[in-house]
């Protein structure tokens, strides 16, 4: 059951296909969209009642506040199929992202096979019975694996590969690393979404033990320049590389021959969905607030994204019970990161934001299911992210910005299983061992910011 991850990968990667149905969750969405903005309809009345009973008598009603709750965890109740749109959304972005990566490959290809020379017959049957080769290969290579491979479809394989790497250059920062074929190579996808965070970040798979990607560092300015002027050289501009490393995350479980033998259903099966579930919390918790020490960065913990004060030392809201803080974040953040910024946040914080106005008394949340869309936050949509903190005295419960360019997630190795039936033969156990290679890192800060409960 060990993934294969080979340099098959840099020709043409073969896909798996993410587990996403769009017109399936729409249908769902229809089923709830009836009860969703009716309820939202007595969520406001109910809160303005609330609010109004706090400015006359200095609190609220129990029974109103019940009453509240009651219609918030209804409310709460749709969020599943909202969170489903806004993966199934994600899941059809990436997936036109990739199509057109592998055009682009083909093309490369096809370009390569017009060079001059190339035109011969024998040529021409020698590029043919190459790519049939190399087809098949790549079929192979993803079903069992490189070395099970034929001759002919292993030289395949190892030449295209060749033919990539030759094109990739390195240089000094003066422009070299803009040539990063080699750098940021491709390879199979073994992972389905799983993890929430996998619908906000950029996920991209490496063959290797590390991923590097080019990074510009400084900028020149224009200048102006009279007609006859002299003219000095605009200095500034500069790049240096980015790296991503991998870590390693495992599950090692000792099960007794007996137990597998007599149990009722599949047990190796049962662990395996386990191992899965308790990776993916791992790798949730390791996005948004990882110490980068032999596991991935947290947004959370990147010192170079900037943060918003609330207003208030322990809640999301103003001290007049206001978004200005929320809505501070959000317009802080640069323009071209703000048409594809997402708000992250758990849903404790998100019970908080529904009863959030801006200055013109109007609800910042806002169901959007009706039209088929995500439901938003100041008309962004946003992502339940149970590892986000809640309200409280120096925490940042709420991230938004561009998370796809802000944060790279590198798959190395996907989920694999080491059954060891010798280690504890003695004691009458089987060994299984469970682990995967991931990384992942803030490569863009200006991109997120962060809203801190504080004055």
């Amino acid at each position: 059951m060990h993934a294969q991850s080979s340099a098959v990968g840099r020709a043409l990667p073969l896909e798996r296909k993410e587990a996403s149905d769009l017109p399936a969750v729409l249908a769902e969405v229809k089923k709830i969209v009836t009860p969703l903005m009716t309820g939202f309809e007595e969520y406001k009345k109910t809160n303005d009642q609330r609010l109004k009973e706090i400015e006359t008598t200095g609190k609220a009603d129990p029974l109103t506040e019940e009453k509240l709750l009651r219609i918030e965890a209804t409310l709460a109740g749709f969020e599943t199929v909202n969170q489903k749109l806004v993966n199934a959304e994600a899941i059809e972005a990436r997936r036109a992202e990739r199509e057109k990566e592998m055009q682009e490959q083909l093309d490369r290809l096809h370009l390569k096979l017009q060079r001059p020379g190339l035109g011969s017959e024998e040529a021409k049957n020698d590029r043919k019975a190459y790519f049939r080769d190399w087809a098949h290969g790549v079929i192979g290579a993803y079903t069992s694996g490189v070395p099970n491979l034929p001759e002919g479809q292993a030289k395949a394989i190892a030449r295209a590969n060749a033919e990539f790497k030759s094109l990739s250059v390195s240089n000094d920062t003066t422009g070299g690393y803009l040539a990063p074929a080699e750098y940021v190579a491709d390879i199979i996808k073994g992972i389905t979404l799983v993890s929430p965070v996998r619908s906000l970040v950029s996920v991209k798979p490496t063959a290797n033990k590390s991923r590097m990607q080019p990074k510009r560092t400084g900028q020149f300015a224009a200048q102006w320049v009279a007609e006859q002027g002299t003219r000095s050289e605009t200095t500034g501009l500069a790049y240096g590389m980015v790296e991503i490393p991998t870590h390693e995350m495992y599950a090692l479980i000792d099960i007794s021959h007996q137990n597998l033998e007599d149990s009722a259903f599949d047990l190796e099966a049962e662990i395996r969905g386990e191992a899965e579930e308790q990776f993916a919390v791992a790798e949730g918790a390791a996005v948004v607030g990882g110490n980068a020490i032999g596991k991935p960065e947290g947004w959370l913990t990147n010192a170079d994204i900037a943060s918003t004060n609330s207003g208030t030392a322990a809640t999301i809201a103003d001290v007049n019970g206001q978004a200005d803080g929320l809505l501070s974040l959000k317009y802080a953040l640069k323009s071209g990161y703000a048409r594809n910024a997402k708000w992250s946040l758990n849903r404790t914080t998100m019970g908080s934001v529904r009863k959030l106005k801006d200055n013109n008394r109007q609800y910042i949340w806002m169901p959007g299911l009706a039209q088929g869309q995500p439901n938003t936050i100041d008309g962004d949509p946003y992502v339940e992210t149970p590892d986000m903190p809640n309200e409280g005295a120096n925490t940042f419960p709420i991230a938004y910005g561009d998370f796809a360019r802000a944060y790279t997630m590198v798959d190395r190795i996907v989920m694999s299983m080491l059954r060891d039936p010798f280690t504890q033969a003695t004691s009458g156990n089987i060994r299984f061992l469970f682990y995967r290679r991931i990384g992942g890192q803030v490569v863009l800060a200006e991109a997120i910011r962060k809203l801190k409960c504080s004055t």
